[in-house]
Formats: structure tokens, C-alpha cells, sequence
């Protein structure tokens, strides 16, 4: 044993080796680094903070070098520096209503107060290889059109006002009280909408993905609209224990989504439009976009419709929605395996010895 053990070892340690050659790639060509990353893979790292839950630029890019691109081994790293550092409080709710907005639409109005921000976007493109970028011969900087000062409140407090949606502040009596924090405290169902946001705020983006589009295609009757999806940097402020004031330390660039559904009204509610929500670190409309309806679908139960579908079964979406925990679940099938592979198949071949043993009895 002490033999097999030590040969292990010997293994392990040229795999990373290995590993840290390979990461390296051809030496005739320069090292990539984190700031490189940091400034032209920004939708990556912007990934990787919002699924690994900590807003670092540097670090997320780091983590992407050091996991050769892989997202989700790099999510995974980010989360486990998270949990070593030292922890001083919660900070002030941030308000996206005074955000400074780099991309703002609708696709539920045309014309809105502040006006549609197309910003920098995939949307209009076309999808066709640019060769260009083979070379460094990066065009001009483009000319950045001023934002309106106008103020640009939410769009659905426009239906709000007409009584046309369901309050902002739905939710129950949970509403009003504290908000839970899934990374203090174990999960158990069912679970407040808070702790649910926040668990699909971190969810995998492909996962929610799938379910959200799961969604459109019947899997839960919701066919939402876009009611605003706003790209910009808000305002985090802090409340010191000795100031009892909140203190402003920092801007962070954040995506957040409202979809607007319809929803036929219940016993204690008239017909009328209802939300669904998604926020993430960084520039991730595809996923804030995902998660507000996945989180209009996890609503089923507390709005009086049937659970039909996947993506409204709170227990199977919580659950999967997790990169790093589902990483661990597949990926733990490479490692060594030999005595419980052993005992299945002394199992299988004693069961094959009895039921040939009874097909001769039989036959007999």
C-alpha cells in the first residue's frame, strides 16, 4: 500500500507539472496576462465574478489564466479564495434606479424617459469571422455618445403606476423582513424568494439557460417580454459599526433584468402583469435575462399555478443550478474507484452463475 501510495504521488506531482506546461502553451509567444484578460475576455471575467459571487476583476482573470479558460474551474477557484477572507459585514442595498448607464432597452416600449442605450452589444452584429482581429490593427476608438442626464426610472414602474403589475415589493411577509444568506446558512424547502435569487444569481449560466428557454416552448406556459434590461455602474456603501452612517466605498458594474408576464389573476389577485427578476456581476445580460425567468417560473406555487414543468419545481432547479457542486458530483467519477467497481461486479457475475443456474433447473 505504502508502495502504490507513494507511486501516486510521484504521478500527481509530474501531472502538474504537466499542467503548468501546457497552461504555458508555446514559449515563442508571449504570456498572456491577467490584465490582458481583465481588459479584452471582459465578458468571461465578468462570468466568472458572478458565478464564483465576488466582484474582483483581478482575481476572476487570474483564475481564468491559471484554469486555461476553463469557466467553470476557474468559478471554482474564485469561490474557494472567496472563503478565505475576512468578512465585516453586509452592504447597503445598491439602488439600479441612480445607475450610470452604459446599455438600457426595452422591448417593451419604444420611447422611454432617458431614452433606449444600445451600448456595446452583439445585436446588431454579423455573425461572420473578422480576420481582422488576427492582426493587432484595432480600429479607432469609437466616439462614446453622451448619456442623457435625463433620469431614467425603471420601466415597469410606468405599468406600476397604472395598476397594470403586481407591486415591486411582492414577496409576502418575507418581504419585510431580513433577507437570508445562503452562504451562512444550510438549504432547506421550501426556500423565500431572497435565498432563491440568490442562488440563481450564482447559478450556471448554461443551466439556467436551458431551463429559461425551457420555459418559452411551454415547459411552464411563460412567454415573457423584456421589460428593461440595464447594463451600468451602481453605488456600494457600507455601514461602519463606530459611524452608524453608511460609507460609499466603491462602484461595481452590474446587469439587471425585468421580465414582464402575464399572469389570468387568482381568488385575492385581479389579472394583471407579474415580474420576474435577474442581476449579476459585470455585463451578463444572457444571464440576467435567464434568471428573471426562471425565477417567474419558480413563482408557481406562491401565484396559484400548477407546478407542470422543470423549470417550476424549486427542489430540481435549486438543486443543479450550482456549477461547482454539480462539477464535483460528475467529475469525482475519474477518481479512483476500484473496490466499489469490484463489488458490483462480483455482484453482477454471482447474479449471471444464479440465473444460469435457474435457466438449467429449468430446462430440466
Amino acid at each position: 500500500m505504502y508502495v502504490a501510495v507513494k507511486g501516486g504521488e510521484r504521478a500527481i506531482d509530474n501531472a502538474h507539472r504537466l499542467l503548468a506546461e501546457k497552461r504555458r502553451g508555446n514559449r515563442s509567444l508571449a504570456d498572456i496576462t491577467p490584465e490582458q484578460i481583465s481588459e479584452q475576455l471582459a465578458l468571461g471575467v465578468d462570468r466568472v465574478m458572478s458565478e464564483g459571487s465576488l466582484y474582483d476583476r483581478g482575481l476572476a482573470a487570474l483564475a481564468i489564466k491559471q484554469a486555461r479558460g476553463d469557466m467553470i474551474e476557474a468559478v471554482f477557484l474564485v469561490r474557494a479564495s472567496r472563503t478565505t477572507l475576512a468578512r465585516f459585514g453586509y452592504s447597503v442595498a445598491i439602488d439600479t434606479g441612480a445607475m450610470e448607464i452604459s446599455r438600457r432597452i426595452s422591448a417593451t416600449f419604444k420611447d422611454l424617459p432617458g431614452g433606449q442605450v444600445l451600448g456595446p452589444t452583439f445585436d446588431y452584429t454579423h455573425r461572420l469571422l473578422d480576420c481582422g482581429l488576427e492582426t493587432d490593427s484595432s480600429p479607432e476608438p469609437a466616439a462614446m455618445a453622451p448619456v442623457s442626464d435625463e433620469a431614467t426610472p425603471h420601466v415597469l414602474g410606468l405599468l406600476d403606476k397604472q395598476g397594470l403589475i403586481e407591486p415591486a415589493s411582492s414577496g409576502g411577509a418575507q418581504a419585510e423582513s431580513e433577507p437570508g444568506d445562503m452562504t451562512r446558512d444550510p438549504l432547506s424547502f421550501p426556500v423565500d424568494r431572497d435565498v432563491r435569487l440568490q442562488m440563481l444569481a450564482r447559478g450556471d449560466e448554461g443551466f439556467l439557460l436551458a431551463l429559461g428557454y425551457s420555459t418559452q416552448r411551454g415547459y411552464a406556459r411563460n412567454h415573457p417580454f423584456a421589460g428593461e434590461i440595464r447594463v451600468g455602474m451602481v453605488e456600494v456603501c457600507f455601514v461602519p459599526e463606530e459611524l452608524g452612517f453608511a460609507v460609499c466605498i466603491g462602484d461595481i458594474e452590474i446587469t439587471e433584468c425585468e421580465m414582464v408576464n402575464q399572469f389570468k389573476g387568482s381568488k385575492s389577485a385581479p389579472p394583471q402583469f407579474t415580474r420576474g427578476y435577474g442581476i449579476s456581476f459585470g455585463h451578463c445580460e444572457r444571464k440576467a435575462m435567464s434568471m428573471a425567468q426562471v425565477d417567474r417560473a419558480l413563482r408557481a406555487g406562491e401565484l396559484d399555478e400548477d407546478r407542470t414543468a422543470p423549470a417550476q419545481d424549486e427542489e430540481f432547479v435549486l438543486s443543479h443550478c450550482d456549477n461547482v457542486q454539480a462539477t464535483g458530483f460528475v467529475e469525482h467519477l475519474k477518481l479512483p474507484h476500484y473496490v466499489d467497481f469490484q463489488s458490483e461486479l462480483e455482484l453482477v457475475r454471482r447474479m449471471r452463475r444464479e440465473q444460469g443456474a435457474d435457466r438449467q433447473e429449468a430446462a430440466e
